[in-house]
């Protein structure tokens, strides 16, 4: 295939702001029942009736939280809804509509704003969610993105960071580590091309871990897996600044410790083939990479035979009295004190 050298660039000036916004958003659907008015008015007006309202939003920035050099502009779009449909997942809710803000500078041709909002269009419907709304505006940082996620739940389903108990087990969903290590791929394959610009990288070995960075999934099945076991997790979160984190968020709400096992943590074999031939140590990668969008939640203990071998989730470990603290058990059975060392946008 003949790639286009000059392809179509359309001034977003020449739409203006309303142009804009209609031409963008003219392929979302309504399909929720509690979206009574969505765009189009000064705000989007919802029924939920009986039902208690979740709400999350994300800030994603060009240059902290993407990089356009390998981020293609649709799979950002729909990476953009995800990151915000995992927290209404992570409160055991069901995600029902969003808002969609960006801000572009002037580098940006509507053919670019198109594609991200391909994407975004795309993960609505995977989803199952409205856009109801939202902003855009200029920018003089390069892109802009803000999400605000929307969803429903019956009050007894609601699951919070501070439920945990002392006897409780640790159970994530899916695998960790593997978008670090896409990244890490991306990275290096970045570096060789601004050294050569003709080199053609075979990414073939590292798909699985390409498509967890750039098209990660938020696990909107986990709510309906747990209600065919008859299980309702004590605590929950998503895990977007890496594991470690995730499981010191979870401990400190509920004022409880917590034994994590080096040997249950659930690792992908390219994740695990791929940390060997960055020399990296993959049980260091797997608890502080960050964005793997899975879930990490606490059951009560009598609900073991319900969830063991089940595999859809892992048991990682258990919690414990917070005056045991909270550990990682190496494979050699010793205890090292879990830190924090997974992703913090504020930090130099």
């Amino acid at each position: 295939m003949i790639e286009d050298k000059n392809p179509q660039r359309t001034s977003i000036a020449q739409l203006g702001e309303f142009g804009l916004i209609e031409h963008l958003t003219k392929n979302f659907d309504v399909t929720q029942e509690s979206t009574l008015k969505s765009i189009g008015d000064d705000a989007a007006v919802l029924d939920f009736k009986d039902k208690k309202v979740v709400i999350s939003t994300d800030l994603l920035i060009e240059g902290v939280h993407f990089d356009l050099a390998y981020m293609p502009l649709k799979h950002l779009g729909y990476k953009s809804v995800v990151v915000n449909i995992s927290d209404i997942c992570a409160m055991n809710a069901r995600p029902t509509q969003i808002t969609v803000s960006v801000a572009v500078s002037n580098r940006f041709p509507l053919e670019a704003l198109e594609e991200l909002f391909e994407g975004i269009t795309h993960a609505a419907k995977e989803y199952k969610v409205d856009v109801i709304g939202g902003d855009t505006t200029s920018s003089q940082k390069g892109l802009i993105i803000s999400i605000t996620a929307i969803g429903e739940a019956n009050e007894d389903e609601i699951v919070y960071r501070n439920g945990a108990q002392k006897t409780d087990l640790l159970v994530v969903t899916g695998d960790v580590g593997a978008a670090y290590m896409g990244l890490q791929v991306l990275e290096r394959e970045k570096q060789v091309f601004q050294v050569n610009p003709n080199s053609q990288p075979d990414l073939d070995m590292y798909s699985y871990l390409i498509e967890r960075q750039l098209k990660p999934e938020a696990r909107k099945d986990v709510r309906t897996l747990l209600h065919a076991l008859e299980i309702k997790p004590t605590s929950m979160i998503d895990i977007s600044d890496g594991l470690s984190s995730e499981i010191i968020h979870l401990c400190k709400q509920s004022k409880v410790g917590c034994n994590l096992y080096e040997d249950k943590l659930p690792l992908d074999p390219q994740f695990i083939s791929t940390c060997e031939e960055f020399n990296i140590d993959s049980t260091t990668v797997a608890i502080n990479g960050g964005e793997d969008y899975e879930l990490l939640f606490t059951i009560d203990i009598n609900d073991f035979d319900k969830i063991k071998g089940n595999p859809n989730f892992s048991i990682i470990g258990h919690m414990a009295d917070e005056s045991e603290g909270i550990n990682l058990v190496t494979r050699a059975n010793t205890q090292i004190p879990l830190k924090a060392r997974g992703w913090d946008a504020l930090s130099e």
